[in-house]
């Protein structure tokens, strides 16, 4: 038993280092454009939310927020459903919803290039 334990902690060990490792090159589209591909700062955007850094991480990508807040909002109305045992335990805006996330990356992809292309803001090279 004290083997196999030992070995899902390594194996766990392995691939957080294999995840690091990939979330660290740089990403092709930028090297080879200049420009910000739709899900740059997408990680980096991921992790200062998960440390309380609310509006840093709407900076670096605003899909992360926009994700938490149509999850926890579908969340919401499945558990109000619930309690009131109604049989519809879903809002139905599925369909919705992922147009907004699509409107989000295009417009967060044109905002940070334009930025970038005409007026030299490098909106990620802070972090």
């Amino acid at each position: 038993m004290l083997r196999g334990r030992c070995f899902w902690r390594e194996a766990g060990l392995l691939t957080e280092q294999l995840f690091e490792w990939l979330l660290s090159m740089p990403c092709p589209f930028r090297v080879i454009t200049g420009l910000y591909c739709p899900g740059c700062g997408g990680t980096r955007a991921v992790k200062l939310f998960l440390q309380g850094h609310w509006l840093m991480s709407f900076r670096f990508h605003p899909l992360v927020l926009y994700g938490v807040l149509a999850v926890g909002a579908e969340a919401l109305l499945f558990l109000t459903a619930l309690v009131k045992g109604k049989q519809k335990k879903y809002s139905g805006y599925g369909k919705e919803m992922a147009y907004g996330a699509v409107a989000v990356v295009a417009v967060n992809f044109l905002v940070k290039n334009i930025l970038l292309i005409g007026w030299g803001i490098d909106l990620l090279k802070d972090f």
